[in-house]
């Protein structure tokens, strides 16, 4: 296809496998010295990007190579609206009542629908839910807060001081401030399973059993093929990526993909949960899996009755525990021996984190519930003596929804009052919006990672803080963001 062909207006293509596979769209749009790319999946409205060149040529030649690179990944021209949206790929697990003592939870929130994203810091637990909603709670189980988003939550990451929310629209969102931001936005041919993020590279698994990796630019870097499919886990390590699958455990070098090590394991894996010097992976067989870093070594098992559809280890590694399909949760001495079990009343735990003696799940009914894990509300629970549970209501939390619109201040005022705070430029790059800092004190060399939704070329912010990455290379803007006049 030529630069004329696409100067002269919209050029439409899908891309649409059979047997479940790829079902999306590309839609390049020319109009004058822009180009304005539309993509997502079939039937719905997609994302949109558009940037700016020197001259038309330029623009017709930039947007021909991008419909020539779609055209060999199998895209063909299309006609809109002939082939339906697909539905969203979710995880579809029967959850059975569990027959074993109630577990002592001291607390549950209903979410309103079922729930994979689990986050718990020092002052909040978060559960993100299929309807979109990402409620924070304190730890004594008070809602303080709830985003809006406009898709499911697939899951909830933590990347040193930044919290993001992977959805089914594709886009990773920062929960970091008051008002949810666009961080990241998935290659629009990846069936996003599950996502992991260090130091600001993400780690993305798919239902094909592939997993990518993208930097703080949200720039690719690098992609592999699993020799299984369905890619439920992922976790992001300095060093590495490791990818959970139906074959098993893979690790990869986080800057090369170069593949480290595999371990079988028995049964598919569904959930992964990483500690500094190990990883652990629930199978749909029963199994937890404690699995050396280093070379995928198997350092213990661990037996549950059903299918695990999450795990989790105290910080010593003294404590595994796990969630199976039957509605009950375990724990596990580091050794394998199991030290009990316990019925949710919840549903199952889909996903699950440990935090001072205290195990929060998020279920298949929508709940968060915190259970006592210390070992004499356990003992107590074993003979059937558990504590009333309290029913949290978040009726009076409004949904804060994700927005491009920023609040704007003067420069002069800025000046005047002394406000603390970064001053950020964003410039376009080889058609591209980069963002650096240009408050003194700074190397004006090195990029910020910066929301993609609210930068415009030429445009100055004012932000609360920039900090480097843990490994250097780049900044990352932290807090408010205001638009500088």
């Amino acid at each position: 296809m030529t630069s004329a062909a696409v100067a002269e207006g919209t050029t439409y293509l899908e891309l649409s496998e059979e047997g479940g596979g790829a079902h999306k769209f590309y839609e390049v749009r020319v109009e004058g010295v822009e180009v304005t790319i539309r993509y997502g999946r079939i039937g719905e409205q997609g994302q949109v990007r558009t940037s700016s060149f020197p001259s038309a040529e330029k623009a017709a030649a930039a947007a021909a190579r991008k419909v020539g690179e779609k055209v060999r990944k199998g895209y063909a021209p299309a006609v809109r609206g002939v082939r339906q949206a697909r539905a969203v790929t979710r995880r579809q697990i029967t959850s059975v009542r569990s027959t074993a003592h109630q577990a002592p939870v001291l607390w549950r929130f209903a979410s309103g629908a079922a729930a994979f994203g689990v986050f718990v810091g020092e002052e909040h637990a978060y559960v993100g839910n299929q309807r979109g909603d990402v409620y924070a709670l304190t730890h004594d189980g008070r809602v303080v807060s709830r985003f809006g988003l406009p898709d499911g939550v697939k899951c909830i990451v933590a990347d040193d001081f930044w919290l993001y929310a992977g959805c089914d629209d594709g886009r990773v969102y920062d929960l970091s401030g008051k008002v949810p931001r666009v961080a990241y936005e998935i290659a629009e041919d990846v069936d996003i399973y599950w996502l992991d993020i260090d130091d600001g590279v993400l780690g993305v698994s798919d239902r094909q059993g592939g997993i990518t990796t993208v930097d703080h630019e949200d720039e690719f870097q690098w992609s592999r093929r699993s020799a299984g499919a369905h890619g439920w886990m992922v976790r992001c390590s300095g060093d590495s990526v490791l990818h959970g699958h139906s074959a098993g455990v893979t690790a990869y070098g986080a800057h090369s993909g170069d593949q480290q090590w595999h371990t079988p394991t028995d049964g598919g894996v569904l959930f992964g949960w990483q500690e500094p010097g190990e990883v652990f992976a629930g199978t749909g067989r029963g199994w937890v899996y404690r699995l050396a870093k280093a070379d995928g070594s198997v350092r213990s098992r661990y037996r549950c009755d059903a299918a695990v559809f999450s795990c989790a280890t105290s910080p010593d590694g003294r404590y595994v525990f796990a969630g199976d399909s039957h509605s009950s949760v375990y724990c596990f001495a580091a050794d394998g021996t199991r030290l009990w079990k316990l019925g949710t009343g919840c549903g199952s735990a889909y996903s699950m984190q440990y935090r001072d003696g205290r195990l929060y799940i998020v279920t298949t009914d929508g709940s968060l519930a915190c259970i006592d894990a210390s070992e004499a509300a356990v003992r107590e629970a074993e003979q059937g003596r558990v504590p009333e549970r309290r029913d949290v209501k978040a009726s009076h939390v409004e949904a804060v929804a994700p927005s491009a619109h920023l609040e704007t201040v003067s420069a002069a005022a800025v000046a005047e009052s002394g406000a603390d705070g970064v001053v950020v430029e964003c410039v376009q790059e080889a058609g591209r919006l980069r963002v650096r800092v240009v408050s003194p004190g700074y190397d004006p060399a090195l990029r910020v990672q910066f929301p993609k939704d609210v930068r415009v070329a030429g445009a100055r912010y004012l932000v609360t803080e920039v900090r480097q990455s843990a490994a250097g290379g780049f900044y990352r803007a932290r807090g408010d963001i205001r638009r500088l006049l």
